[in-house]
């Protein structure tokens, strides 16, 4: 594929403030909301254009940002990015077309429907971990909608985010599509404008900050956090299976991956041989010659040198609270590389049990009864995603009863994820708020309720003032009745 060069329409979106840029888009935002399906869909259609002939610049900007293999760019930042796409100009004119509701009888007369409009201007403050795909994912939701939006990238992935922008400026009116590049205070400063709406990617904490914000301007968030997700293996699970969906699941972008298995639960019974299916699966994924993991093209890199030490950090800290590596546990400082790592006999209390870890470390913990799993994961914030192998189903339904998740595989890890049809989202901890398909259009629309009248009727009117004793035999009859 070859990188195309299209002249820009307008000036670029650095020509202008933050400011400056929101009130061009507040002045578009009316523009927008009027357009039909098929101008929203020509926008779409466009960016998936863009993204085909440019997906060997997507590869090498996620390669120079962290060393991401090619073959991972392709399905976890293009293939998902365009299957978005794909899905939402398939199913656009039915969103946006409005929904009739029945009419109850206390209201007979009248009809009714919801009617959905765009929120105005929003916000889309992407992460690091998956920085093309976080970005495209959610721009899609907000167009399809109707919306104006303002990206903002992370500064830790620079070449993803000057792609981001390249990207912006060569498709798009900086007054409908603008990618704002900068640090922390580009942030704050984009945070204190009144937008219609923001999704934010990134971390609990920051989550928390990016809420005190929208709440100055009673702005509505999505809010795609994260949390340490759990893997229940129980003793009736198909272990080599298990092992090598958990592996790949935990492995993928070094286990930089806000869906990522942070720990496994497994029954004790099983464990020795559940711990070496996945050391033989870390050998085939990533080690099938013997040259150690360091040398394998199918393996990224910790995105920076602060989260390299945060990691060693964890790493170190675990084995002095007496956590035993049973795979892995190479640290090389000079090319951000952490091996993937079994930690064994990790105190519950310990950090690596405690923070969200985002990266090569996996520890394992065995358990007795699935209650003492469920009482294991309830004890701590809901995760994001909750992983369970098992072949029985009563396993399967008491844990899905018992233990709450923003989402759940059974018998896979992280595909969920990349179901359309699913909502994908946390709850309390792990986030608010849903994406993905038809989720993800209403997250960035606005579900205005409308109901039309007769000219002159209305069914209430005898219960209009003044309020005799013959309306009130009325309204006692209708709370009778209805």
């Amino acid at each position: 594929m070859t990188t195309t060069q299209t002249a820009p329409p307008t000036l670029a979106a650095s020509a202008f403030s933050p400011s400056a840029l929101f009130a061009r888009q507040q002045l578009r935002a009316p523009v927008l909301r009027r357009e039909a399906a098929e101008e929203r869909a020509d926008r779409l259609r466009k960016l998936s254009q863009w993204i085909e002939q440019n997906r060997v610049a997507i590869q090498q900007a996620l390669y120079a940002d962290f060393r991401k293999p090619a073959a991972e760019t392709d399905v976890t930042e293009i293939w998902s990015s365009q299957g978005e796409i794909k899905h939402t100009l398939k199913n656009l004119k039915q969103w946006m077309r409005p929904r009739r509701v029945s009419t109850p009888l206390s209201l007979v007369g009248t009809t009714s429907w919801v009617q959905y409009e765009p929120k105005g201007v929003c916000l889309i403050i992407a992460p690091w971990n998956y920085p093309f795909y976080l970005a495209i994912d959610p721009l899609v939701s907000a167009l399809a909608a109707g919306n104006c939006c303002i990206i903002k990238p992370s500064e830790m992935t620079p070449a993803v985010a000057a792609l981001l922008s390249r990207m912006a400026h060569e498709l798009f009116d900086p007054a409908e599509v603008a990618v704002v590049e900068g640090d922390r205070a580009v942030a704050t400063a984009l945070l204190q404008l009144p937008f219609n709406h923001i999704f934010f990617t990134g971390s609990p904490a920051i989550g928390k900050v990016v809420m005190r914000a929208a709440a100055e301007h009673l702005t509505s968030v999505t809010l795609e956090l994260g949390g340490k997700s759990p893997v229940v293996v129980d003793a009736t699970a198909n272990l080599r299976d298990a092992a090598e969906k958990i592996v790949w699941g935990k492995y993928i972008n070094a286990g930089q991956t806000c869906v990522a298995p942070d720990y496994v639960l497994v029954q004790s019974s099983v464990q020795e041989q559940f711990v070496q299916e996945v050391r033989q699966a870390v050998t085939r994924f990533y080690d099938p010659k013997g040259e150690g993991v360091i040398n394998s093209k199918s393996f990224a890199r910790i995105v920076n040198k602060h989260h390299f030490e945060r990691l060693s950090g964890l790493l170190e800290d675990a084995q002095r609270d007496g956590a035993q590596v049973a795979l892995g546990g190479i640290v090389d400082s000079s090319q951000c590389f952490i091996e993937p790592t079994l930690l064994l006999e990790a105190g519950p209390d310990s950090r690596v049990m405690q923070e969200e870890i985002f990266g090569p470390l996996l520890p394992i913990q065995p358990f007795t009864t699935l209650m003492e799993a469920a009482d294991f994961v309830n004890a701590r914030p809901k995760p994001l995603a909750l992983y369970l192998f098992t072949q029985s189903g009563e396993n399967q339904r008491y844990l899905l009863q018992n233990v709450s998740a923003g989402g759940c595989c059974i018998n896979e890890t992280i595909l969920h994820l990349a179901h359309p049809e699913l909502p994908f989202g946390g709850v309390g901890n792990s986030g608010m708020g849903k994406a993905h398909g038809h989720y993800g259009f209403l997250a960035f629309s606005n579900e205005k309720a409308v109901l039309k009248q007769r000219t002159g009727r209305t069914g209430i009117k005898f219960m209009y003032p003044p309020y005799t004793d013959k309306v009130q035999k009325m309204i006692d009859w209708l709370l009778r009745l209805f």
